[in-house]
């Protein structure tokens, strides 16, 4: 006999179903550890962590579309906390001593208490692509200072040296709490110009005795100068370095005043011996007193901006036309066509455009 079943018993549950799309269960985990590693990049840049910083500057200068997708992901999540830096550029022939000048003044500004980030752009061998002068090897006190960051970028294919990402990467070092950032170019002619773009101090290092006196007399590079430091002013140098001093104070008061309204100075100084370092950093905080006083520091910093949204626009349509598999391929005809005497450049050129 069947004994009467409880009302209370417990029913047997509704068997789960197995998951039918492994690859949309895939793809979510994959999306979410991917916005995990962008905040966590985040988060410890903020926190001025110098392994993340290094590594998301990586991700800025690589190639590969994955990494500068989430390289994109982690600028637009620092830019708040960015552009509360002072930006000074420093060029100069190669032979003048930057490197010992940054970090005699690195080390000046670290020892009252700022934050230096140092981003020395190095010309690229055209064999390996990699940095011929290694700058971080030759600024040995800066490189051991807590409060300093030193990152060489190998100038790659951009025009006189700057590289592309060096913009992004001021970003990144802004956020990361470093209050100033100096940017030294391989100072060969043409990256003076980019520099220039990006920075609100524009420093010109000159060596007496070199014939740049002559410079002085001519257009460019000393009109962008916002000052010119004649450095390894020393020794048997000192006497030749105030006669420079005096030729390129001549030479500055040719020129119209700037639209900063600031009147460029001359000063000599040694890196060597840390002379007139200290003078150097009050003329940039005058600098920096008057501009942002008459509103020109804003407007400087806004028409940067500017120019650079026009240039990544530039750069991306060069990027699209020749990783454009049709366009390669035509390419190589014309190619092909131009060393047959079959077309010419500007034809050549006109119909691969059109495509």
């Amino acid at each position: 006999m069947n004994k009467k079943q409880s009302a209370l018993h417990e029913k047997e549950g509704v068997i789960k179903p197995k998951t039918t799309n492994f690859s949309s269960a895939e793809k979510i985990k994959i999306n979410r550890a991917k916005k995990n590693a962008v905040d966590e990049f985040v988060t410890q840049i903020l926190k001025g962590n110098i392994t993340f910083l290094s590594k998301a500057i990586t991700l800025v200068e690589s190639t590969n579309a994955n990494h500068q997708k989430k390289a994109n992901e982690i600028l637009e999540k620092c830019l708040p906390f960015a552009n509360n830096a002072v930006r000074i550029g420093i060029t100069g022939v190669p032979g003048v001593g930057k490197s010992t000048f940054i970090e005699a003044f690195g080390k000046h500004l670290t020892n009252k208490g700022h934050k230096v980030a140092v981003l020395a752009v190095d010309p690229s061998s055209s064999i390996n692509k990699g940095s011929i002068l290694g700058d971080k090897t030759r600024m040995e006190q800066l490189v051991t200072d807590k409060n300093a960051f030193i990152r060489p970028s190998p100038s790659g294919t951009s025009l006189g040296g700057v590289a592309q990402k060096t913009r992004e990467t001021i970003i990144l070092c802004e956020a990361a709490g470093f209050d100033t950032i100096i940017i030294e170019t391989v100072g060969v002619g043409q990256s003076e110009t980019v520099v220039h773009s990006m920075v609100d101090f524009f420093l010109l290092l000159k060596l007496a005795g070199a014939g740049d006196e002559l410079q002085g007399i001519k257009r460019g590079i000393i009109e962008m100068a916002d000052a010119i430091v004649i450095n390894k002013a020393d020794g048997d140098n000192a006497k030749n370095a105030k006669i420079a001093k005096v030729e390129f104070n001549r030479a500055l008061h040719l020129y119209p005043l700037k639209e900063s309204k600031w009147q460029p100075k001359v000063i000599t100084a040694s890196a060597l011996q840390n002379l007139n370092i200290d003078k150097v950093d009050e003329m940039i905080g005058e600098y920096l007193e008057l501009t942002k006083k008459n509103n020109y520091f804003t407007e400087k910093r806004n028409e940067q901006n500017t120019y650079w949204l026009l240039s990544t626009i530039n750069q991306q349509l060069k990027d699209n036309f020749y990783n454009n598999p049709s366009i390669s391929k035509e390419l190589t005809k014309e190619i092909v066509n131009l060393k047959n005497g079959k077309t010419t450049p500007f034809n050549a050129a006109k119909r691969l455009l059109n495509l």
